[in-house]
Order: C-alpha cells, then structure tokens, then sequence
C-alpha cells in the first residue's frame, strides 16, 4: 500500500492506492471510516448525555430537537460502525454503488440534520446569554451545559460532514 502524493491541498493527498483501486480516508470498511462512525457515535452521545443532565432543557424546542436529531446520527452511524466491523471482519468491500449511494444519502440527511439542531440550540444559546440576560436572571438554568452539549453537536457534525463528504466523492469517482 502507498501513498498517492498530490499537491499540498488537493484530495489526491487523501487518497491509499491498493492496487488499482484508490481508497479515501474514511471510506466504508475500512479502519479509519470505523474510527470516523465511532467519533461520531461517540460525540453524539455526549451532546445527548450532556443535554439531559442539563437542568430546564425540556422546555425549549431547539434542545429537544438536538436531542432527537443527536440520537438519530447515533442510531446512523451504529448501523454504519456495525456493517464496517462485519467488513473488516470478514474482509468485504463495501463499494458497491448501490450501496454507496444509499450511505451518501444517509449521511447527507443526518449531517444536514446535526447542523440546522446544533445551530438553532446555539441561536437560542446566544440569545439567553447574550441578549435577553437569562442566565443572569435565572441561575437555576444550566447554561454552561447547554453550551458544552452544542459544541458536541458541532463535533459530531464536523465528522458526519467529514463523512457525507468522502462519500460523495466515492460515488462521483466511482
């Protein structure tokens, strides 16, 4: 296995040729695509956990739609992290077309999913903090919680995008 060498910035740099077939980083099954599902899983579960040990975040919309949204990319990428584990177990190529099309489909609606959450909850954020003072005037709300679990949420759309990504660029290379 090498390294194709491209020029600095370009996505030729992301690609393992193995043979005649190139591979990206973070493709399905292979160990840096399971790396990227369990990032995923991972970060999503703390944006999730973090949420709810939050006090008062049941009251607003935009954080129960941040969790549900964070549970859906967990429900994903678990399914994702299953089937690269069976490939890398059994030594399957997951490059089917079909096969890629349906993952790029997937992870464009749970990326695009994880962004429109994690950035209505840091709109709603901003405005209890910035502008309307509730923190201040009501210390009881966890704030600094709420805060912590959206930045997990960006984590966690930063990696489906990474993701979404380097699936599209299969499917269009393919």
């Amino acid at each position: 296995m090498k390294v194709a060498v491209g020029s600095p910035g370009t996505w030729s740099g992301l690609l393992l040729r193995v043979g005649q077939c190139a591979l990206a980083v973070g493709s399905p099954g292979t160990w840096s695509g399971l790396l990227l599902r369990v990032g995923q899983c991972a970060f999503a579960g703390a944006s999730i956990g973090v949420m709810l040990s939050a006090f008062g975040f049941s009251s607003y919309t935009a954080f129960c739609y941040l969790v549900a949204s964070m549970a859906l990319q967990i429900l994903w990428s678990f399914g994702l992290l299953c089937l690269d584990l069976h490939a890398l177990k059994f030594k399957r190529d997951l490059h089917n077309p079909l096969l890629v099309s349906l993952f790029v489909v997937g992870d464009w609606v749970t990326a695009t999913l994880t962004l429109a959450a994690a950035c209505s909850s840091a709109g709603v954020v901003v405005l209890f903090v910035r502008d309307v003072h509730f923190c201040k005037k009501y210390p009881q709300l966890s704030c600094g919680m709420y805060q912590i679990s959206i930045a997990m949420a960006f984590i966690t759309w930063l990696l489906a995008a990474k993701s979404s990504l380097v699936m599209f660029w299969i499917l269009a290379s393919g």
